[in-house]
């Protein structure tokens, strides 16, 4: 693709990366295919070419952005798709990021949306105050089903975000987890130590899956560390466009991990949620044009590892017996878009004595996406059907999935019990079963 970007504008380090990137779009339209909104809406301003052309002028006018532009950028789920299916290697994540800083910093939204937003990137990454906000969320639940419909679903309105948001809340929360510096020893002789993301939505949700993942960790010789004021690692921020919140807390992170590191030695960064950990192996690219962080961010980005990845390297006596229990497994796109993961998980369920199923349109994202499933709430509605009816074909007795955000969208749509990889594996390898009869809302 041709750009026309002064040598002024180049001189800006990201507008050259937006550059660098612009030119290697060959316009095939291959991205297409796999694009949710683009097979939902079949709008080519709602596919990564179509966004695309749309961010490229944006940033070459480098004039605020328009009520279209923002609506269509709005609408992208960054489940990065496209970027599977690219021939070109078309860094689409890195351009999409770009365009939302640009939207947030010279695009003036509506009152009630600003003040949902900004509800939003303040309370999800504080476990307390999201906590708070669940427990009111129930009360309100009532009130949500009185709340009608938009005359336009595809342009949400504040009140329906409102709606999408109280239903999202769980019938009950489950006690909270162990508090941040805790230390968990192995069981037996030391094989490895590894400090474990305690996240920020999960532990209030369900804390149970970093839970099973010590259990199991632990067991098999690996010292675990709950890293004392962690914060969240800026994933939730970072995809609203909120660049200054999200370089902060990936900051404040990377001095703690750097220091534990120093202080204990780790052999890796784990992750249970995989929407941050494609963040945090992001961090090396988020702070390239830091002097002080650069070199510390991609040490840190390099020893990130989903959980899935370091349990594969562990010497694990699988169990020998078949179940009969039939797991289909939802790749959830940050797992297997955003950091290539694709059949370790399926494997190890495998291994497991699992009967694993896979299911069709894979590729496709189940609605989650962060806050997307709140801010664009009918877009979700429509693709989380779409993979509640794929997941239904293969008849399943218990869907895996490794992001809680998929784990809850999906419950959202289905009776059949939705857990996290770990705590299947943690099951299958002596640990305790997971709750198969309730769901996460």
């Amino acid at each position: 693709m041709r750009t026309e970007f002064s040598p002024a504008q180049l001189a800006d380090p990201d507008i050259a990366e937006a550059d660098k990137i612009l030119r290697a779009c060959v316009h095939c339209g291959f991205c297409t295919a796999t694009c949710p909104t683009y097979v939902l809406l079949g709008d080519e301003l709602d596919s990564p070419r179509g966004r695309i052309y749309l961010i490229k002028e944006m940033l070459e006018k480098d004039q605020p952005p328009t009520a279209d532009v923002v609506k269509h950028i709005d609408r992208c789920l960054s489940c990065l798709a496209c970027m599977t299916t690219c021939p070109s290697g078309v860094n689409y994540m890195h351009l999409v990021d770009q365009a939302r800083v640009k939207v947030e910093e010279d695009y003036r939204r509506p009152l009630g949306e600003r003040l949902l937003r900004a509800v939003l990137a303040y309370v999800l990454p504080r476990p307390a105050l999201f906590r708070a906000g669940m427990m009111m969320a129930r009360l309100g639940k009532p009130v949500a089903r009185l709340i009608g419909s938009t005359a336009d679903p595809q342009t949400p309105s504040f009140l329906s975000r409102v709606k999408a948001m109280l239903a999202l809340a769980p019938a009950r929360l489950p006690p909270a987890g162990a508090p941040g510096g805790t230390v968990f020893a192995p069981a037996g002789p030391a094989r490895g130590r590894v400090a474990l993301l305690q996240g920020c939505a999960q532990q209030v949700l369900a804390p149970g899956i970093n839970a099973a993942a010590i259990r199991l960790l632990t067991r098999h010789g690996v010292e675990v560390v709950l890293v004392a004021e962690e914060a969240c690692c800026g994933s939730l921020t970072h995809h609203m466009g909120r660049d200054g919140d999200a370089l902060a807390r990936a900051r404040h992170n990377i001095d703690l991990w750097v220091a534990e590191a120093e202080r204990g030695g780790l052999d890796a960064i784990l992750v249970t949620t995989s929407g941050c950990g494609t963040t945090i192996k992001d961090y090396g690219y988020m702070l390239r044009e830091d002097r002080d962080y650069a070199g510390k961010a991609s040490r840190i980005a390099a020893m990130a590892q989903d959980v899935t990845e370091y349990v594969a390297r562990l010497s694990i006596a699988w169990p020998r017996e078949r179940s009969d229990i039939v797991v289909a497994y939802h790749s959830a796109c940050s797992l297997q878009h955003g950091q290539k993961i694709t059949q370790l998980p399926k494997e190890l369920l495998s291994k497991s004595g699992f009967v694993v199923k896979d299911v069709a349109e894979s590729h496709l994202c189940c609605g989650s996406a962060g806050t997307y499933n709140i801010l664009q709430p009918e877009i979700a509605r429509r693709l989380r059907e779409r993979k509640v009816a794929n997941i239904a074909a293969v008849e399943p007795d218990v869907i895996a999935a490794g992001n809680i955000g998929c784990m809850v969208q999906i419950s959202g749509g289905t009776s059949v019990p939705v857990v996290h990889t770990i705590e299947l594996l943690d099951w299958a390898t002596g640990g305790p079963s997971p709750d198969l009869t309730s769901k996460r809302i």
